[in-house]
């Protein structure tokens, strides 16, 4: 469980002066260092903090100004520990969502904290016992349950593409640039592979989707995969697909996502 404790100095990052001015300079830097060092997820996260600005305040306003969202926020419950259930998880017939996501983090061997503790290194502030806060946990939590949702696997081309489908959803600016930067490395490393084209149609099709961060996951996670699909106007990535597997899984850049 996610230890919520106050502490008066633990104040949320996303309302901090230095957080809500985007830095792109600094986002550039840790861009580099993540290309010079695949393995360093922790740059994954300062290109974020970097370029969240408002994002992250603004999303918390919008999710208020829905009836679902509302609740989840007064619900307030971590999303990380729900999914960290394995009993909950089991539960779900095949073809669920709750059951697509159980398999897909298996077949990996993720763990649905596995980017708490490098986050806590990059934000340490990230369990401040507010509800900005919580929102932004909640963002991060949702990465591989969007990965279900959308069809993209964790290789290169589909973390650049789930974080694509994730900029229109989030606002958050961090997000495009990843996904548009290893957009441009795939590209120098297989011409042959349409990785901008990819990441573009992940936009539209995030663009164009229902507005995830507000949904109820429990009562998702019951529903069949391709109704819920249907339902939140997720589209096929035809692009994505359209790239073999062992062409995608051939390549050298590592997943430059939030995986």
């Amino acid at each position: 469980m996610t230890d919520h404790t106050f502490d008066p100095n633990m104040v949320t990052p996303y309302l901090r002066p230095e957080t809500l001015k985007l830095q792109p300079l600094r986002a550039l830097r840790a861009y580099n260092r993540l290309i010079r060092n695949k393995e360093d997820t922790a740059q994954v996260f300062e290109i974020m903090r970097a370029l969240t600005g408002q994002a992250v305040p603004r999303g918390y306003r919008k999710l208020l100004r829905t009836v679902e969202g509302g609740r989840q926020a007064f619900l307030g419950y971590e999303l990380v520990d729900k999914l960290g259930d394995r009993e909950w998880l089991d539960s779900f017939g095949a073809g669920t969502v709750g059951r697509a996501y159980r398999d897909f983090m298996a077949a990996r061997g993720f763990m649905p904290d596995g980017l708490v503790e490098i986050e806590r290194q990059v934000i340490p502030t990230v369990d401040a016992p507010h509800p900005v806060s919580w929102y932004g946990r909640r963002l991060r939590d949702v990465h591989d349950i969007w990965h279900v949702l959308a069809g993209y696997e964790t290789d290169a081309l589909g973390e650049a593409c789930v974080v694509s489908f994730s900029y229109p959803q989030t606002k958050q600016l961090g997000f495009a640039f990843i996904g548009w930067g290893a957009a441009g490395e795939i590209h120098r490393e297989n011409p042959s592979i349409p990785a901008r084209k990819a990441v573009l149609e992940a936009y539209r099709n995030g663009r164009r989707a229902a507005w995830l961060p507000a949904l109820d996951y429990e009562a998702l996670f019951a529903e069949p995969l391709e109704d819920a699909r249907r339902r939140l106007n997720i589209r096929e990535p035809k692009v994505y697909n359209s790239v073999p597997r062992e062409a995608r899984q051939a390549l050298k850049l590592r997943a430059p996502g939030m995986t």
